[in-house]
This record gives C-alpha cells, sequence and structure tokens, in this order.
C-alpha cells in the first residue's frame, strides 16, 4: 500500500480542486492510501468528505505558494502522516516541508500564464529551475503549455511529465429540462446556441465572443449566446451588450450549478482565453456530450481541440477569425455532424477520468520503484 499525502492551497473549488476530486473517486483503494491536506474551512472539504477520504486542515496555507508558517504546520502533518509520497498542487511550502522530512515530492503545475522576466531570464531563470528540480522528485503539466510555462522558467523538459486533465462524462438532460431551460433563456427552435463557461475577467476574452456575435447577427439572426458564470468584468459587458442592442442574443446566465443542463442546450462552446489556460475542464465535458468547440490557440487549448477534428482554433484576441469558424459550424451541418462524432471519440480516447487517474497512479508507483 502507497500511502500519499496530497497538499492543496485552494479555499474554495478551481480547476486544481476539481481535478484532485476526480482523482480521488477514481484511484485504485486497493493500492494506494491518500488523505487531503486543505486550508482551514475550504470548501473541498465535504466535497472530499463525501468520497471517504479523510482531509486534514491547516492554517498557513491558504492561498499561498510559500509562507514559514505553512512550511513549519506541513512539516508537523507530513511526519505524523506516515506517507510515503507528498503531491502538492501549486505549494512550495509542502514542496521544502516533505523533503525535509525526506519524503518523495510530487508537484503538479495546473496553471498557464505569462512568465516574469524575473524568473525566465539570466541568473533568475537558472536559480529559479534548480529550486523547483530540487524540491520535486517528479513534475506533472496538466498541458503542453503548462510545461512551457516549467521549461521557461529553467526546469528541464525532461523532468516534467505532461498528464492531461479528465473528467467524468457528462449526462444529456431529459427533455422536460431542456425545453424548460430553452425558454428560459429565450432560445428558439432554429436557434444555434454557443455558451463561453468561464470567470467573466478580462483574460478569459468575453469580449472577442461578443463582437463575434455581433458580426454574425449582421447577416444571421438565429444565433443565441449564453455567457455562463459571474466574474468582476459583468456588469461592464453587460452594459456593452445593452449598447450594441443585443440583449435578446447574448444573455447572462450567472453562475450554473448543474453543468450538464445547462450543455444539454449548447450547440458549441467558446473559449477565448488570452491570458490564463490549462485544460479546460468544461471543454472536455463538452466533449464527453459531442458539444463542438471554437477554441483560441492559447494555453492548453490546442491540447484539446484539434482543428477540423472536435472543433476550431482561431487567432487570439481576434474576433472576425472567431466569428468565421462559429460561421463555419453553423453553416454546414454536415461538417457539424462530424465534429458532434468526433468530439465523444477523442474525449474517450483521450481524457476520461478513468484516464486522468491511472496515469497519475503511474507517477507514484514509479518513483516508489526507483
Amino acid at each position: 500500500m502507497i500511502k500519499v499525502l496530497n497538499i492543496i492551497s485552494d479555499s474554495n473549488i478551481g480547476g486544481a480542486g476539481r481535478c484532485v476530486l476526480t482523482f480521488l473517486k477514481y484511484f485504485d483503494r486497493s493500492r494506494f492510501q491518500v488523505r487531503v491536506v486543505v486550508p482551514t474551512g475550504s470548501l473541498l472539504i465535504p466535497e472530499i468528505n463525501r468520497l471517504g477520504i479523510k482531509t486534514i486542515e491547516t492554517d498557513g496555507i491558504a492561498e499561498k505558494s510559500l509562507s514559514l508558517e505553512g512550511i513549519k504546520k506541513l512539516k508537523k502533518i507530513i511526519k505524523s502522516s506516515g506517507c510515503d509520497i507528498v503531491h502538492t498542487h501549486g505549494n512550495m511550502s509542502g514542496r521544502i516541508a516533505a523533503r525535509q522530512c525526506g519524503k518523495k515530492v510530487v508537484y503538479t503545475r495546473h496553471s498557464v500564464f505569462p512568465v516574469s522576466p524575473k524568473i525566465s531570464k539570466g541568473l533568475g531563470k537558472v536559480i529559479n529551475g534548480a529550486v523547483n528540480m530540487h524540491y520535486s522528485d517528479a513534475i506533472i503539466a496538466v498541458a503542453e503549455a503548462a510545461k512551457e510555462n516549467l521549461t521557461d522558467t529553467g526546469i528541464k523538459p525532461s523532468a516534467v511529465r505532461v498528464i492531461l486533465n479528465g473528467v467524468e462524462p457528462q449526462k444529456r438532460a431529459g427533455e422536460a429540462t431542456v425545453r424548460a431551460l430553452r425558454e428560459k433563456y429565450g432560445i428558439e427552435d432554429g436557434d444555434f446556441t454557443a455558451g463561453i463557461m468561464a470567470r467573466i475577467e478580462d483574460v478569459k476574452g468575453h469580449i472577442y465572443l461578443i463582437e463575434a456575435a455581433e458580426k454574425i447577427l449582421e447577416t444571421n439572426k438565429n444565433l443565441k449566446v449564453l455567457i455562463i458564470g459571474t466574474g468582476s468584468l459583468e456588469d461592464s459587458l453587460k452594459r456593452t451588450v445593452k449598447e450594441k442592442g443585443l440583449e435578446k442574443n447574448i444573455i447572462f446566465t450567472g453562475f450554473v450549478n448543474n453543468v450538464n443542463e445547462i450543455l444539454s442546450i449548447l450547440d458549441i462552446q467558446v473559449n477565448a482565453s488570452f491570458g490564463t489556460e490549462a485544460t479546460s475542464l468544461s471543454l472536455l465535458e463538452g466533449m464527453s456530450l459531442g458539444i463542438p468547440a471554437v477554441v483560441s490557440n492559447y494555453g492548453g487549448n490546442p491540447g484539446v481541440i484539434t482543428h477540423g477534428e472536435n472543433g476550431y482554433i482561431f487567432k487570439l484576441r481576434d474576433s472576425g477569425d472567431l466569428a468565421k469558424y462559429m460561421k463555419k459550424l453553423m453553416d454546414d451541418r454536415e461538417v457539424y455532424s462530424y465534429m458532434q462524432k468526433r468530439s465523444v471519440e477523442i474525449f474517450n480516447e483521450k481524457f476520461t477520468a478513468e484516464i486522468y487517474a491511472g496515469n497519475i497512479e503511474k507517477v507514484y508507483t514509479e518513483l516508489m520503484n526507483k
């Protein structure tokens, strides 16, 4: 039995937390014992406990990668846990504490973002790379773009393994639910519905979808766009939509609990990120239902969407290019049907929760066999 202690610093449930939850649901309990260290009061706690996994709460790590308090408290937890491996999710305090306790250390990089010149050039790059490799026995990147982030900061490419995220397949909502949601959002028979599921922040690129929709609506009035989620730019974007007179066609849904239900009324998904994007879990969930996507050529998007197979990739921050590919899917039913089929096939080949959990288990097993 290999004993693994996961450490995550998230107080809310974000992408990293969802990946941890997926692994916890699908790992082989006959071979691994897994516990999770979380910040005191984290929203992850009831979700993890529901899976029958023990959580250990601690102060000093919430939303912090590195703190002296965190290192001190995590050392006590690691020593008393009797674990073989410490798996950290963006938490440097956990890696330092684990190394000081003589444990094997796994580090997963869940994010992609522009790298500071302080750690991507000269001596800063050398030091950063050396430190991260010293405090990690295995480094996992959730996308090729995440690996590039790491290697740009001095970590050797050979030290990084790419393990793509995986999710549980979604189930389509029933006819009554679909009918009620379409009525709620004003989606009529014959409408083509696009959705973007992301925090409403500048780097997620919602404005480019709004501009693309405006171009399409000049000639095709049957487009509906759902902006799903909340964020700091929500009010600003609502004003923009109102000024353009597009309120009937671009609808803000707010926060949505039942993802499968909202996915069930979409024809395509859009991801327009330009500043942070690793592997979009909502894109994967949509793929499991046969929903093609049009995505920006940024971050992990090209690792999820294969141009011309399960969707299209448009030029970064180019609303005209986005509109072009959205129209292709709207106008060519044969291409759309092909992409529906390929979306499900590619999901089953690469992005299931079972594949993801199995790949993480291989890392643990290899470390213990060294």
